[in-house]
């Protein structure tokens, strides 16, 4: 522990359960000495153990849904009020995809499904955002942060609709983070992790394959929950203030690898040079 986040408070919302990095964020939070509220859409607390996170963390729970800008601006007045003032970090773990949980195919989508999904997954960073710079809700030298995942730049079929998703997500991640930059020296990210064994992620078709397949190719092996939380936490901390509007991949560098000789190997393929 380095006290990181010493006297810092925020906002962390997606906790799930503890395989969640949402969950893992809080408790690393936590053990860096921050005080936070917990949140999330009340049909996932139903579903979840946020209970459990809060006593752990010393934290209040306020359920907002995040497609509601009526229920975000409570979110974050009632933050304010629970923690003596304007928040330091937050958040944004938050993803859904009606038509990968009911495996319709990238080119039969129901947009119905998919305008839900941008709204759940996309449009809520943005109101997010503009909610808390009307509140003048977050400090100067703020951090936000997103989740996200690099089939937001590559496709992977498996990933159908949240693809597309995940790509308007870094768009507005870097578009506000211009404006609440300029005007109030807020810094906005968005963190593309590795396949990571959480409840949503295990739930998408072909999961434990492909995590096998990336582990494969990143010379340092795939990043897990736990890691990305601790990268997040750097992201809280004063010691990246000069780091906005980009996407970070934390992905045990699978992003920047072509092919590794151990998918080589398994292809029957000899490297030349061994």
């Amino acid at each position: 522990m380095y006290n990181l986040l010493k006297g810092k408070t925020g906002i962390i919302s997606g906790a799930l359960d503890k395989n969640s990095i949402a969950w893992k964020v809080a408790e690393k939070a936590h053990a860096e000495g921050a005080r936070f509220v917990l949140t999330n859409a009340p049909i996932a607390m139903r579903m979840g153990e946020i209970n459990a996170l809060a006593e752990a963390t010393g934290s209040q729970i306020i359920p907002a849904d995040a497609t509601s800008v009526e229920e975000l601006t409570n979110l974050f007045t009632q933050s304010q009020e629970i923690l003596g003032g304007k928040v330091d970090f937050v958040l944004h773990s938050i993803g859904m995809s009606v038509n990968i949980r009911k495996k319709i195919p990238y080119t039969e989508l129901n947009y119905e499904y998919f305008n839900k999904g941008i709204d759940v997954s996309a449009l809520s960073l943005h109101k997010m955002l503009s909610v808390a710079k009307k509140l003048d809700a977050i400090n100067e030298w703020g951090s936000v942060v997103a989740l996200t995942y690099m089939a937001a730049q590559r496709t992977y079929p498996f990933y159908t609709d949240m693809a597309d998703i995940k790509a308007m997500l870094e768009s507005i991640a870097r578009s506000f983070g211009y404006h609440y930059g300029l005007e109030k020296k807020v810094r906005i990210n968005t963190v593309s992790q590795s396949p990571t064994k959480t409840t949503a992620g295990t739930g998408i078709k072909g999961f434990g394959d492909f995590y096998d397949y990336a582990n494969a190719i990143a010379p340092l092996g795939n990043a897990d929950a736990e890691s990305c939380a601790d990268y997040c936490i750097t992201l809280f901390s004063d010691l990246t203030r000069m780091v906005t509007m980009q996407n970070l991949f934390h992905d045990g560098g699978y992003s920047s690898t072509g092919v590794s000789d151990d998918v080589m190997h398994r292809l029957g393929v000899e490297n030349s040079e061994s």
